[in-house]
């Protein structure tokens, strides 16, 4: 089993940590886990009903002809979802017994060096996302700016740079500010969305029944690699389950766990990728906002649509997109919680957003998760079977603190592994994450027990002294 840590031990990591860690990345003990069940719920249909996957089901309408039918979109995406659920409570099993977060589970397989290479594949993506979904917003925000001013306001880049400043200042109350954000945004956008679906089958049921419901569709890599954009868009965030369940409170099972990721998932997904697929097919624009704006014609309920637009884009960022890249910040620099978070959401605003996204195509932000996700693929993979199958679930927590001991250095074997499999993903990108995923996985097995026969990544492991 793995060591669950009391107040003492969490001490003596602290001591043993010659590298001075900030306490954010100390493992979590009971008392300071604060998320139940129900809020833990609400925080993943937060951070599922958004317009990135939205966005994701526009894609599906690409010249105002839909490449999946409605009946292939909703298989795709529970064969996704059930792979997601799966992994999410595999992956999240170190974490939430431990409390420690995924930067640290990285040294168990990569090494202390080597973590910071893997862990940067991580945070970036999420950077990245936190600038997208802001933009997002910001969209929205303008939506409402220019409805009470009459439109003489618009300015998109003045609404992206002001909601970023928020959600940098909410941010830095940590997971007390996400628990109830997420709580209260979930319920109040489930019920915009569900307002929207119903104004779009009453108003444009013809055209959306014609041109996606209908369509031919395909079941061939299409399909396959719209499973794998599906995958791809969680990708990032299961592999650090731990950041999350960590903050979960104590004895809930690995099934229950498992429920917990399934049925938000399911259900925000669901409608999102409904809606964002319906407003394509209605309007031929793939930016949700824009769409929006189109379809409901009505200046209040723009504003309040708009609204929960801005609440979902803070939702997502919330969850998903701010504590992952903060923490890695943390890791490398070694510079406090609120100052490594202010960073990851001043460098958000720098990523670009308004390129992965056009009025006419969502191809970019499609094409930029199937390529992050060729190496998240086999980092996930290398982390479930270093911890299943090579150390029989057996870690010793306190080595993951010391800085000089058996995680000390890089592991060549999970490096070599993860450039392998990211390779082979890159040969098919479209379904990058699988790919890389069996290779990663199949490669690291056969390294760790023919190749460097000294590693002391092996101790510990059912190839030590092989």
């Amino acid at each position: 089993m793995t060591l669950n840590l009391d107040s003492q031990a969490t001490k003596d990591i602290q001591l043993q940590d010659s590298m001075g860690l900030d306490e954010s990345l100390n493992p979590k003990t009971g008392e300071k886990r604060t998320v139940g069940p129900i809020a833990y719920l609400f925080m993943w249909i937060g951070d599922g009903v958004n317009l990135g996957n939205m966005t994701l089901g526009a894609s599906l309408v690409v010249a105002g002809i839909a490449t999946l039918n409605i009946f292939q979109t909703f298989a795709a995406a529970i064969i996704a979802i059930g792979i997601i659920s799966t992994v999410f409570a595999l992956n999240d099993r170190l974490g939430y017994r431990s409390g420690i977060p995924y930067v640290v589970q990285l040294r168990m397989s990569f090494g202390v060096q080597g973590s910071v290479i893997s862990s940067l594949l991580r945070g970036i993506p999420a950077i990245i996302w936190y600038g997208f979904q802001s933009w997002i917003g910001g969209t929205a925000l303008n939506e409402i700016a220019k409805i009470v001013t009459g439109g003489k306001f618009d300015s998109v880049v003045i609404c992206f740079i002001v909601l970023q400043l928020v959600q940098i200042l909410l941010s830095l109350y940590g997971f007390h500010a996400i628990k109830w954000v997420e709580v209260v945004t979930s319920i109040v956008i489930m019920l915009a969305l569900v307002y929207v679906f119903g104004v779009l089958l009453t108003s444009h049921s013809a055209v959306i029944t014609d041109k996606w419901v209908h369509a031919k569709g395909t079941w061939g890599l299409p399909f396959f690699a719209f499973i794998m954009m599906f995958l791809g868009n969680y990708a990032a965030i299961f592999l650090s389950a731990g950041d999350y369940s960590r903050e979960l409170k104590s004895g809930i099972s690995d099934a229950k766990r498992g429920f917990l990721y399934f049925s938000p998932i399911l259900i925000a997904y669901g409608l999102t990728l409904a809606i964002g697929a319906m407003l394509a097919s209605a309007t031929g624009i793939s930016n949700p906002v824009k769409a929006f704006a189109i379809v409901v014609d009505n200046p209040y309920i723009t504003f309040f649509v708009s609204a929960f637009i801005v609440m979902g884009a803070v939702a997502v960022n919330m969850v998903a997109n701010i504590i992952p890249p903060t923490y890695v910040i943390t890791l490398l620099t070694k510079l406090k919680y609120k100052a490594a978070v202010t960073i990851t959401g001043l460098l958000a605003l720098c990523s670009f957003p308004w390129l992965l996204v056009q009025d006419s195509s969502a191809k970019g932000l499609g094409m930029f998760i199937l390529i992050y996700s060729a190496f998240l693929g086999p980092i996930v993979s290398i982390l479930l079977i270093e911890y299943y199958i090579l150390r029989k679930q057996k870690v010793n927590i306190a080595d993951l603190y010391n800085n000089d001991g058996p995680f000390a250095g890089y592991n060549p074997c999970a490096m070599i592994a993860m450039i392998i499999g990211a390779a082979a993903a890159f040969t098919i990108v479209e379904l990058a994450w699988i790919i890389g995923f069996i290779v990663a996985g199949i490669a690291y097995i056969l390294l760790m027990k023919f190749a460097f026969k000294d590693s002391k990544f092996k101790k510990g492991t059912i190839f030590e002294g092989k």
